[in-house]
């Protein structure tokens, strides 16, 4: 019994170090693709579109409404 909880004690603190450097190490990488000229040129694009939707501007979505 003592050896099972001595193992689990040991996974338990390995497995916690490995999903914090894990996490961090997708932190880094979402913080790099998030400042990267291209994608804020897109994502100002996407927000421009999203607030014209919202605020009842064009739908130059190319089609002429529903089949009727």
């Amino acid at each position: 019994m003592l050896k099972f909880l001595l193992g689990a004690a040991v996974g338990y603190v390995l497995g916690a170090k490995a999903g914090h450097e894990r996490y961090e190490q997708l932190h880094r990488t979402y913080q790099r693709v998030a400042d990267h000229p291209a994608v804020q040129g897109a994502a100002g694009v996407v927000r421009a579109r999203v607030e014209d939707v919202v605020k009842g501007g064009s739908h130059d979505s190319g089609s002429n409404g529903p089949a009727r």
